[in-house]
């Protein structure tokens, strides 16, 4: 290929790698392979290698000095210096003494980038527009021309620090040293020199430290020949990376000392503490570490800075799409995951409480783990989820730590609202941020009335996150009357009340769901209620208690209405939590007519639990009673399906709260409606659903996860199959719903891409 462009109409005329072993010999094969450059020139001042590198076909010509081509470099054309650390600084001396121009972009591999930069600076004088630090990281045990791999570079990051980005020369230069590794398929990431420096001495320069002093530590231990032959594999696994090349990362801790340095005396302190808690036989502190460094790896894997923490978030793919053919029915009986409201206040009671609580049915869902995870990140020690088991070691109202990073929230709008109180109450500062669609949500609702209460709170925007909450603040009690109905809202401010000097009382306009206001009592924290107001003093102590989780009302919800609208259904729902402040939708769907039945009422933990037995009944529509919107807020995506199944109107008028959920619930059920034929009505605080014959399409789920199983169930009743797209979310509160859809009746098919 003549003159190949790789992007952005970005041209590699010749590469010229300096240095052909493992990082520059795989570079010249890859692009050689590619057909990415026209020419690919190797120079090494080992013969031997150059002539390898001709016998293997990953340069078209070789030679042991630079001097030999450099007449023939000029724009397009690519350096790429591929030699230990220490060594650059002769290199890009060579550089400039074969006067090389600077249209020419220079590049190189080395993995400490300070140090480059510095021989750049006392090479040249100055830092040129043409020359792109970057590191590649990628390697082998294996070392020398021979081991290099065409592939080495797939699906692994190289890391670029660009020096001067406010030039368009020096943007020129950049973008071809990028469109260069991307031809690779490599994922190119842009960082600070100093930054990168840091981040590489904890996480590759610190593990090569560790590895290399544990294999000669065992060396010369007096049984060692025994400590080697018995090793398995986890330890083989581990010290691999002391089969390195000694001589190069001899030379990368000098380049890098002041950051690996810092990363042993961190490493070093913490083992010092771990021996420590080993030698007091503290159980609870020994089993921390261990939790939160699996959570940690487990994490690292996905290598993903902003990942999910759940496997099944994981395992999807961003653009999920769901195809389900029309008709079917619903029969027997199972149990749906557990209540997210109540998982989520579990962690964070248990977090805040004294002593041990073990919690069963936690739900594994993205939001809740969101919870888990930015309390472990304050160092709470819990154990689990197993199987939805998790046992939290609870540090007490004033035991939680700063945290090392901002608490990322995923897209849990209960975590960040109800994190806040807790955060505002605390010595310390925090910020919550959480993905692109919880940062387009507002919070002013909960900043205001936690600022009358005294705290420090920035917002972006709006009120929109990421919010940063200044801790050392004096929090006072106040009397509050909720504008709207908001359970998180209420919930917040109790939590807050914990910290706050007097009474905290709030008044709600309408019932919200009360899980907070039992599981505080549950935890032995006295709360009131005087009809419409709840109210708390602080100055009292949680105690740690246990709890089973019922499954979630909001989920069961799905499946109530599947079996309400597809003739000759008839399921049962089991332990389903029937909160009165939760039971909304059951209320809204008897008033349609539905034919539901509570078998096996009792309490667990505090909760009212029931079986829901559901048959098929025709629907009605009606006008809504706006007493019950608060009570069904979750739920009326699913219950808006009902009422297109339904005969007649359906009215629903109060609920402008949809409008701020994950998505604006009431456009996005109103577009897919449409969109399959049903004829309705949006209102700023509502919508009017004209019942009639579902038909098939594509509709979009805007990325809500309850708006996706919504258009799900409605196939049911559908005339034509249904496509819904952007399904990925289901998983942050709904794990294995496709499974359990299909078990239950509904012909579903995901597709991944």
């Amino acid at each position: 290929m003549d003159n190949m462009l790789l992007a952005d109409n970005i041209q590699i005329k010749t590469l010229v790698v300096i240095g052909l072993g493992l990082i520059g010999g795989s570079l010249a094969a890859g692009l050689k392979k590619n057909n990415a450059a026209r020419q690919v020139i190797g120079i090494d001042r080992v013969r031997d290698s150059c002539e390898k590198a001709l016998a293997m076909g990953i340069v078209d010509r070789a030679e042991v000095s630079l001097a030999a081509v450099a007449g023939e470099l000029g724009e397009g054309d690519v350096i790429f210096i591929a030699v230990p650390t220490l060594s650059v600084k002769n290199i890009l001396q060579q550089i400039k003494d074969a006067k090389i121009t600077g249209q020419v972009t220079i590049t190189d591999g080395a993995s400490v980038k300070g140090s480059v930069c510095n021989d750049v600076q006392q090479v040249y004088g100055e830092l040129p527009l043409n020359f792109v630090p970057g590191h590649p990281i990628a390697g082998s045990e294996r070392s020398g021309v021979d081991a290099a791999d065409p592939h080495l570079y797939q699906q692994h990051r190289v890391i670029l620090t660009p020096l001067h980005r406010q030039s368009a020369e020096a943007e020129r230069h950049f973008e071809r040293v990028r469109a260069m590794w991307q031809a690779l398929g490599a994922e190119v990431v842009t960082m600070d020199v100093a930054e990168h420096d840091h981040i590489l001495g904890a996480t590759s320069h610190l593990p090569h430290v560790i590895a290399f002093s544990l294999v000669d530590t065992l060396a010369h231990d007096s049984n060692s020949k025994n400590i080697f032959r018995y090793a398995a594999g986890g330890f083989r696994d581990f010290t691999r990376i002391a089969s390195s090349d000694a001589i190069m990362w001899r030379d990368i801790m000098l380049a890098n000392k002041p950051s690996v340095l810092a990363a042993i005396d961190l490493f070093s302190k913490n083992l010092a503490a771990l021996r420590g808690a080993v030698e007091a036989e503290n159980a609870t502190e020994i089993t921390g570490v261990f939790t939160r460094a699996k959570v940690a790896r487990d994490r690292f894997i996905t290598m993903l800075s902003h990942q999910a923490y759940s496997k099944t978030m994981q395992n999807t793919k961003q653009n999920r799409q769901y195809q389900v053919a029309p008709g079917g029915k619903m029969r027997g009986e199972f149990r749906v995951p557990g209540d997210k409201s109540i998982s989520h206040r579990a962690i964070m009671l248990g977090s805040l409480a004294e002593g041990v609580t073990d919690i069963e049915g936690f739900l594994e869902g993205e939001d809740a783990l969101a919870t888990l995870q930015a309390f472990r990140d304050m160092g709470v020690v819990i154990e689990g989820p197993v199987n939805g088991r998790v046992k939290v070691h609870g540090v007490g109202l004033r035991g939680l730590q700063p945290p090392s990073d901002v608490l990322y929230l995923g897209n849990s709008g209960t975590s960040m609202r109800l994190l806040c109180g807790i955060l505002s109450g605390q010595s310390f500062s925090s910020e919550v941020v959480g993905d692109d669609s919880l940062n387009k949500r507002p919070m002013n609702r909960i900043a205001k009335p936690l600022r009358d209460m005294g705290a420090q709170i920035d917002t972006q925007a709006e009120g929109k996150p990421p919010l940063k909450i200044h801790g050392g603040q004096a929090l006072k009690a106040i009397s509050y009357a909720m504008p709207m109905a908001s359970a998180q809202v209420k919930s917040c401010l109790l939590l807050a009340g914990l910290y706050a000097e007097g009474l905290t009382q709030v008044t709600e306009p309408a019932p919200t769901r009360d899980h907070t206001e039992r599981m505080l009592r549950g935890f032995g924290y006295p709360v009131q209620r005087e009809g419409d107001t709840v109210s708390l003093a602080s100055g009292g102590r949680l105690q740690a208690t246990s709890i089973d989780v019922p499954a979630d009302i909001s989920s069961a919800s799905f499946f109530m209405v599947a079996a309400a609208i597809a003739p000759g259904s008839d399921i049962t729902l089991t332990h389903v939590g029937v909160n009165p402040t939760r039971t909304g939708v059951i209320n809204i769907l008897n008033l349609m007519g539905a034919n539901i039945n509570l078998l096996n009422l009792r309490e667990v933990g505090g909760e009212p639990v029931a079986d829901i037995r559901v048959q098929y009944a025709p629907l009605q529509g009606i006008e809504i009673p706006e007493a019950q919107v608060p009570l069904a807020i979750d739920e009326f995506p699913a219950l808006l399906v009902a009422a297109a199944c339904a005969e007649g109107t359906t009215v629903l008028s109060g609920a402008e709260e949809l409008r701020v959920k994950e998505t604006d619930r009431i456009q996005a059920m109103a577009d897919g409606l449409r969109t399959l034929g049903i004829n309705c009505e949006t209102k700023a605080d509502g919508i009017v659903v004209q019942g009639g014959q579902l038909g098939g399409g594509t509709v979009e789920s805007a990325d809500d996860h309850r708006i996706a199983m919504s258009f799900t169930i409605a196939a049911l009743r559908a005339s034509g199959p249904i496509t819904v797209n952007n399904c990925a979310n289901v998983a942050t509160s709904f794990p294995h719903f496709d499974q359990l859809a299909k078990m239950a009746g509904i012909s579903l098919e995901v597709i991944d891409s």
